[in-house]
């Protein structure tokens, strides 16, 4: 009969360090994916991020080459009015009027610059209340010159490119109009 001996300590401690060590590697294993996985996460975000901060960089440089070009881009509709009001204020302020002679020429220059600082403090208000309208304004304007400049294109398309075929039945003679055909040749 076979007799079959318990493991003995020391087999024992063999196999558990065996087990533990399978563990160790296993944990290892699954630390090393799992840092990888992040490390691809962090990739991933780097070239987004990467992505981004050079289409910032190209937007910047390409505004700022625009900006060298063209000069400052207009401000908005309302601060334009703003300028436009001031420059003409200024203009109005510093106008010298030889017409009225030197004797009426300050009571003059003064009715000038009340009429300034009148008109200056009625259209501050409504700029600074509605700069949004002014912009709107802008726009329809712009809609408003585009669809008149299409009438006129349309109407000099129809002058240029008259019919010839009626030129010519005009000049025959054909045409049932009441006037006399007159040779200018």
């Amino acid at each position: 009969m076979s007799e079959e001996r318990p493991p003995s300590d020391a087999a024992r401690e063999d196999a558990a360090a065996r087990r533990d060590a399978a563990a160790r590697r296993d944990a290892a294993e699954e630390a090393r994916t799992a840092e990888q996985g992040r490390e691809s996460d962090r990739a991933r975000a780097t070239d987004a991020d990467a992505w981004a901060t050079a289409c910032e960089e190209d937007l910047i440089a390409e505004k700022a080459r625009r900006r060298a070009r063209y000069g400052p881009p207009p401000g908005s509709a309302a601060e334009e009015l703003r300028k436009l009001v001031d420059t003409v204020a200024d203009k109005l302020s510093g106008l010298q009027s030889p017409l009225l002679g030197a004797v009426a020429g300050g009571a003059a220059q003064q009715m000038v610059n009340q009429v300034v600082r009148q008109a200056k403090a009625a259209v501050e208000p409504v700029i600074e209340r509605n700069p949004d309208v002014f912009d709107h304004l802008a726009a329809a304007g712009g809609e408003l010159l585009a669809a008149y400049r299409s009438a006129v294109e349309a109407q000099e398309r129809r002058w240029t490119n008259r019919d010839t075929g009626h030129q010519a039945r005009r000049d025959q003679g054909d045409d049932p109009g009441p006037g006399e055909r007159i040779d200018l040749d």
